[in-house]
């Protein structure tokens, strides 16, 4: 039998140390990247800010961008009616658009806009509205206010700002256009009411280069697209950009040979209301003058033009109405703007005042007179000239200006010569003159049945001859019968010829009477008219 030896067992060796399972690698990662994922998110979320806007029409919670330059800085997160008139639209901004959140930043909704200075937002029918920015220098801020009208300029665009001054806008807005030899080189930003309440002043925009064309003198004007007007040439037609006729623009140009410098930024220009105002030269010095009218001044107007003998030498600025209380006279005081420098003296009198070569004028015979500018539209304006013969009538003038006497027009004068007349005719002593006249009728009347009587007879004397006539007739056809008896060459033949020869010539005597008187029965009264 074989001895059984038993094995001798092996002591265990005891590993104490734990071992994380592999397991647990999986939540760790997905932990590790979800910090990741929430620290990058935050490191590059941009500030949150507030927009008060008008309306949210086309704007929607998480779809509706806003963008610069149509890159995308941010978007609507939240949408909430604020009070009655204004909604709030919160939105997410980016890191990088800190920069430009700032107190003069703008924001303004982009949908489809269409007006007569063009189409704009045409890119938002597929994509949708969104909501623009123009950033601007300033402090930082976060809660902002958006504007109802996008902005003139959208971008940093060259050129320089000018500023006009007019004292009505008409269609006037901000964007109409500003052109310069056709072309358009610039537009209108806004306006406002200048500190007098009267004037308006215009904002405008002038694009680089041409803003270096605008000079100190340089005129604007308002154009209308198109100017009619009327010369002894014919009628000329002056038209501008097909924009200006619809809705309204601005021109300007520089006077020839023009030396002067450019105008700097922000420099105040008048606005002149067409352009042959624009093309009227302009005077510093000036003096108002007072005229007294006793007539109708029916058409005349402010700004209506005083001319001496068809020239343009100043306007009315005032009309007013004066009634005398003791007796009862109607005068109607006109204020002129005279413009002494329009002109050209010859010969001046040296240390002589204005009001002393007025009264030297008025003198030689210098006078005011309205006269009709158009018959269409029956406008009057002062006409001055001179008129020797007339009177010089002043009246109490407590305004201190200088007086220009007066005198009627040509129709004030034939009225006056008119009613002159009508009151001579109204002096005569017209129911004597009546009785006079009807008595020289009466004796017209006897001396007509007179007349009438003679006429009668001398018709029947014109019978009785007419039937002489016919018996002479007669007598000449039975003296022709018994001349046929006798014998040819007898001594009763030749005297019986020469008898009817005499009688022949004597009818055609009595039968020119009786044509003659047929004619001019009158004769018998008046006597045969000398030829």
């Amino acid at each position: 039998m074989t001895d059984f030896i038993e094995p001798e067992a092996a002591e265990a060796v005891i590993n104490k140390k734990r071992e994380l399972p592999l397991i647990w690698l999986l939540p760790l990662c997905a932990l590790l990247v979800t910090g990741w994922l929430i620290y990058k998110n935050l490191s590059e979320k941009g500030p949150e800010i507030t927009i008060i806007l008008s309306t949210a029409d086309g704007l929607e919670v998480d779809k509706t961008k806003i963008k610069y330059l149509d890159v995308e800085i941010g978007k609507i997160t939240d949408i909430s009616i604020k009070d009655e008139t204004s909604i709030e639209v919160t939105a997410q901004m980016d890191k990088d658009s800190s920069q430009y959140l700032t107190k003069n930043t703008q924001f303004w909704v982009v949908k489809p806009r269409i007006g007569l200075g063009g189409v704009s937002g045409l890119n938002t029918l597929l994509s949708g509205a969104y909501i623009a920015i123009k950033p601007a220098k300033g402090d930082k801020e976060r809660h902002f206010t958006g504007l109802a009208i996008p902005p003139t300029f959208t971008m940093n665009e060259q050129g320089t700002k000018f500023t006009l001054e007019t004292s009505n806008i008409g269609s006037m807005s901000a964007g109409t256009p500003i052109s310069f030899h056709g072309i358009t080189v610039g537009q209108v930003l806004d306006y406002n009411l200048a500190n007098n309440a009267e004037d308006i002043k215009l904002n405008i925009f002038i694009n680089a280069p041409y803003d270096k064309f605008i000079r100190k003198n340089t005129l604007f004007w308002v154009d209308s697209g198109i100017d009619l007007s009327a010369g002894a040439d014919g009628f000329k037609v002056r038209t501008g950009p097909l924009v200006a006729l619809l809705a309204g623009g601005i021109a300007f140009r520089n006077p020839d040979n023009n030396n002067a410098e450019n105008a700097p930024e922000n420099t105040l220009f008048r606005l002149f209301d067409d352009y042959d105002q624009s093309a009227q030269v302009l005077y510093n010095k000036t003096v108002r003058i007072i005229m007294y009218f006793s007539g109708s001044v029916r058409g005349l107007a402010i700004d209506a033009p005083v001319l001496l003998r068809g020239i343009p030498l100043g306007k009315v600025v005032d009309i007013n109405l004066e009634i005398d209380k003791k007796t009862a006279e109607i005068l109607i005081p006109v204020t002129v703007e005279i413009e002494p420098d329009r002109v050209k003296k010859l010969n001046p009198q040296e240390n002589k005042t204005f009001k002393e070569n007025v009264a030297h004028l008025v003198s030689q015979g210098l006078r005011a007179q309205l006269q009709t500018g158009s018959l269409l539209t029956g406008q009057l304006f002062v006409a001055l000239d001179l008129f020797p013969k007339s009177k010089v009538v002043f009246h109490e003038n407590a305004t201190g200006y200088p007086e220009f006497p007066t005198t009627p027009n040509a129709l004030d004068q034939i009225t006056n010569s008119a009613q002159a007349i009508m009151d001579k005719v109204a002096k005569l002593p017209l129911e004597t003159m009546t009785e006079e006249i009807n008595k020289t009728l009466v004796s017209l009347q006897g001396t007509s049945k007179a007349a009438t009587t003679t006429l009668v007879t001398g018709t029947g004397t014109l019978k009785n001859a007419d039937k002489t006539l016919k018996a002479a007739d007669k007598t000449m056809e039975s003296t022709q019968q018994v001349l046929s008896t006798l014998e040819p060459g007898s001594t009763v033949q030749f005297e019986l010829n020469q008898l009817l020869q005499e009688l022949t010539q004597t009818a055609s005597s009595v039968k020119q009477l009786t044509n003659y008187l047929e004619q001019h029965p009158d004769s018998l009264l008046r006597g045969k008219k000398e030829k």
